[in-house]
């Protein structure tokens, strides 16, 4: 076998394994159970929720807040969801004037109130500005979810609930959270429209 097609045939089934690692754990769907219910409690008392990553979460969570924000499945009204890197002018002004720490937690301070919910990405669980966004989002009283890889790094001491992917790999990681984020938005979307 060509080594290309070895190589594609053994990332598919690392992929794999890692969501039935995941999947294995009854913890883990319990917990993203709760954290689906939580932020459909968050929108129905007029809260909103925001996404926080670098690089490839990044992307990631833009993609959930767009699936929330946007439409899932259904033709249905908007959900307040916003991903906090998509003003490029916000982030490289905050970033110059207060370094790139400061981003995240600057429009958390800016957009988040009571009620709201954080969602915070990071697969090592120790990016300093999702860290400082996380900080603040507590101060302010919203409720911060974590989506990390295995141990779930700093970030897991300040979640109210932290989804970690069994793996410290980056990109399955990264394929675990999106799979979740998708699972967020269909449920979510299920129970408020129907």
């Amino acid at each position: 076998m060509e080594k290309k097609t070895q190589r594609i045939i053994e990332v598919l089934k690392e992929s794999v394994a890692v969501k039935e690692a995941y999947l294995s754990d009854p913890a883990n769907v319990e917990l993203l159970l709760q954290v689906v219910d939580h932020a459909i409690s968050v929108f129905r008392k007029g809260g909103k929720i925001l996404f926080c990553g670098n690089g490839g979460s990044a992307a990631d969570a833009q993609h959930i807040a767009a699936e929330l924000s946007g439409r899932f499945y259904a033709n249905r009204p908007p959900l307040f969801a916003e991903a906090l890197h998509v003003n490029s002018s916000f982030l490289t002004a905050v970033s110059n004037d207060y370094g790139y720490e400061e981003a995240f937690a600057r429009l958390v301070e800016a957009m988040g109130r009571e009620g709201d919910l954080l969602f915070a990405l990071s697969t090592s669980g120790n990016s300093p500005n999702i860290l400082r966004a996380a900080e603040r989002a507590r101060a302010l009283g919203m409720t911060v979810t974590g989506m990390t890889g295995r141990g779930g790094g700093q970030l897991k001491g300040l979640c109210d609930f932290c989804l970690e992917v069994p793996s410290n790999d980056t990109p399955r990681i990264q394929e675990v959270h999106i799979t979740i984020g998708h699972i967020l938005c269909e449920l979510v979307e299920k129970e408020m429209f129907g």
